[in-house]
């Protein structure tokens, strides 16, 4: 499975990061609205992401422990070109858990993916993911530390878990 160092935390105004964004010379990829479907599984996240603006699909099984400092996320991505099908198969096999739907600006920084979300029912968010990709191990962690520094999110309320289990 691939590897992430991710971090979570709560976000009073996404505006305010985008100075930080700025100064970081992080590049903004995109802006979509995500429903996730979080279905029952034994161990460890699955999820059906469906992306509205492109109509993409993506099956997302990983497993991180629910900490509120930054976290290791190992994790697995296939994309499905019938999300529709697919959901119905996986609610009948698993059930579904939760759903979450949120708006997602994407922003990249080097190896960390830069998400602020706005998600229904339950506010604001910015989340990291530090791929581990062409870098050693230490590079990555100080990558991770340099973006979480620059944005001031050592300041920040870390969330420990995923969206599906705030909902």
């Amino acid at each position: 499975m691939a590897t992430n160092l991710e971090f979570k935390a709560r976000c009073k105004s996404l505006e305010a990061l985008q100075t930080r964004l700025a100064a970081l010379q992080a590049m903004h990829r995109e802006t979509v609205h995500q429903v996730d479907t979080y279905f029952q599984t034994p161990t460890g996240r699955l999820k059906l992401r469906e992306i509205a603006e492109t109509g993409e699909g993506w099956l997302i099984y990983y497993e991180r422990p629910n900490q509120p400092a930054s976290r290791y996320s190992q994790y697995q991505l296939c994309e499905i070109a019938d999300a529709a099908a697919l959901k119905n198969l996986l609610t009948a096999a698993f059930g579904i858990k939760t759903t979450v739907e949120k708006r997602r600006e994407v922003w990249m920084f080097n190896n960390t993916r830069i998400h602020l979300d706005t998600v229904a029912s339950l506010g604001q968010f910015v989340e990291l993911e530090t791929v581990f990709q062409g870098q050693t191990h230490a590079e990555a962690i100080e990558e991770h530390q340099h973006v979480k520094t620059t944005l001031n999110l050592d300041a920040a309320e870390p969330v420990a878990g995923s969206y599906s289990e705030l909902v």
